[in-house]
């Protein structure tokens, strides 16, 4: 990850049963509507393993700067799959956003 690059995760649990086609249809939706928002590099879908956590999924991607990441939040893309799937979908989430400030 380069200097100044940002590192956007969602980590959260979904309303539904993991090994559900409900669950694998959000995974896969959010995957290709998401990743193919302008900006959007190194999307990835991930299963958390860590009995540490409570969250079971995150979607990760990084933004070259700050005004590829205000671009893609108000993507009517990433609008509307916040609208329609994700308040509706979603039981729990966290949001993360780290800066690589590598020295």
């Amino acid at each position: 990850m380069n200097k100044g690059t940002i590192r956007h995760m969602a980590v959260f649990t979904l309303k539904s049963a993991p090994d559900s086609e409900k669950t694998r249809t959000f995974l896969r939706d959010g995957a290709e509507i998401l990743s193919a928002i302008p900006g959007v590099d190194n999307f990835e879908v991930l299963n958390q393993i860590s009995s540490k956590c409570d969250y079971q999924y995150a979607f990760s991607m990084e933004f070259a700067d700050q005004a590829a990441y205000d671009a893609y939040n108000n993507h009517p893309d990433h609008q509307a799959f916040v609208t329609r799937r994700w308040d509706t979908e979603v039981a729990a989430f966290q949001e993360i956003d780290f800066v690589n400030g590598a020295v």
